[in-house]
């Protein structure tokens, strides 16, 4: 297990002083990379390589979002690899101890220039020290994007989105899928598939389908081929 600890800063908190959900998958998204370059096996030595591991899937469980300048400690740790799969449990606790948000992530690795999947490395099987799986519901990789769905202005890529994969980061769909839901809603789950990775100057076209309980967003190509699909279970 790997643990980060931190306080709620001002820039990541929305109007109401409470966590953003953006926030909280960097700080998980920064907690694994912490992990993997304190192993030697980060950033530096996936490009070196000419490999990445590409998130698949979130399903992240929100019970409740702590406030600015709160105390809190984000752990992580790999729980199996398979083939090409890696998988990964995620917990943001509060200074208590209680647990505000957890999450379940299915990883894919890459070799970067063939452009394909590929066996996890020996090495990385014997760095990573898999532990046993968070006690929660399987991840659900696959969503099924409901019909009717209503298209909404477009998005260009900028500079602003991408990340060292040269591509649009993962936060950054979810934040583009959260301008869509509702004033005054909590979200209690959400999940998130990745299709394909958006680039530079690439436009994404959203739509969006929505229900008493659920918002589900497709960002997709002009083709209407989705770069990710998001969905929001709201209390």
């Amino acid at each position: 297990m790997y643990i980060l600890d931190g306080r709620v800063r001002y820039s990541e908190v929305d109007s109401e002083q409470h966590m953003t959900v953006p926030a909280l998958l960097n700080y998980f998204q920064d907690c694994c990379i912490f992990q993997s370059e304190d192993l030697g096996l980060g950033v530096d030595y996936l490009k070196k390589e000419q490999k990445a591991w590409m998130l698949n899937s979130w399903q992240v469980h929100l019970n409740h979002m702590p406030k600015l300048g709160a105390q809190i400690r984000v752990k992580t740790w790999p729980y199996d690899f398979k083939g090409f799969f890696g998988y990964r449990n995620f917990v943001l606790e509060n200074q208590t101890g209680e647990i505000c948000a957890y999450a379940d992530t299915t990883w894919i690795f890459m070799d970067v220039a063939a452009g394909r999947p590929i066996r996890v490395t020996e090495e990385m099987l014997k760095t990573y020290a898999p532990e046993p799986k968070m006690d929660m519901p399987d991840v659900v990789r696959k969503i099924t994007m409901p019909e009717p769905a209503e298209t909404q202005a477009s998005i260009l890529v900028t500079k602003s989105h991408i990340d060292t994969n040269h591509h649009v980061n993962n936060e950054q769909y979810v934040d583009m899928a959260q301008q869509y839901l509702p004033d005054g809603k909590e979200i209690c789950k959400l999940r998130a598939e990745y299709k394909k990775a958006a680039v530079l100057d690439d436009v994404i076209y959203p739509a969006v389908n929505c229900t008493d309980g659920a918002v589900s967003v497709s960002l997709a190509d002009e083709a209407g081929k989705p770069y990710a699909l998001v969905q929001f279970e709201l209390r």
